[in-house]
């Protein structure tokens, strides 16, 4: 049997990392986009449930709600306040061990969440479980070794390159339906993030 304490008290002794993040460029206008384009697609539709993982100030929950979806948000740290005060759903909660039941979701929407976590495998295997089979998941994760080096950020911990990503999506059980490079500059100089649109990966077999 596992004595799992020893990871306990060290994922409890990164607390202190989480920090709010206001809403900024190129983030609520990549949000904005991308949401819309999901929309046009028919990836998201009006009446869905929708789990929003690190929902931060509830930017994409306000894109969400305007469109008619079930929209769901978890977060840690002072977001969660702010997001309830605006009236959204939320939850205290880590997305490593979320309490949601199975295939509870028709789509994940997950901006730059899953570079906080130490154990990205394990993170996505949840993301699956939580999302119905013929859900989806949107995955978006900044690129290592840019000029804004987000490797260094205190609470990234998995800033992989893009094989690394691809290897890990196809192991937790999910096909890459579309991915898409995001280049701009920041006044540091170019930067990249890439997004990812995931399916379980069973359909059609």
């Amino acid at each position: 049997m596992r004595d799992y304490s020893r990871f306990d008290n060290f994922l409890s002794g990164l607390i202190g990392d989480v920090y709010p993040e206001a809403p900024s460029e190129p983030h609520l206008s990549i949000t904005r986009m991308t949401i819309a384009e999901l929309l046009k697609d028919g990836v998201i539709a009006p009446g869905m449930r929708v789990l929003d993982i690190g929902c931060g100030q509830g930017l994409a929950l306000e894109l969400f709600r305007q469109a008619g979806l079930q929209a769901t948000g978890i977060t840690l740290g002072g977001d969660y306040d702010i997001c309830r005060e605006k009236g959204f759903e939320v939850h205290q909660m880590d997305q490593n061990f979320m309490t949601f039941a199975d295939q509870s979701f028709d789509f994940l929407w997950c901006r730059h969440v899953l570079e906080h976590s130490v154990a990205p495998l394990f993170t996505v295997s949840e993301y699956r479980r939580v999302t119905k089979p013929t859900g989806y998941i949107y995955i978006e994760v900044p690129a290592p070794d840019t000029s804004a080096h987000h490797e260094t950020n205190s609470n990234h911990y998995s800033v992989l390159p893009l094989s690394a990503w691809l290897s890990l999506f196809s192991r937790a059980g999910l096909m890459v339906k579309r991915s898409v490079n995001l280049e701009f500059n920041v006044p540091c100089g170019p930067d990249l993030y890439w997004s990812f649109l995931l399916q379980p990966s069973h359909l059609g077999h």
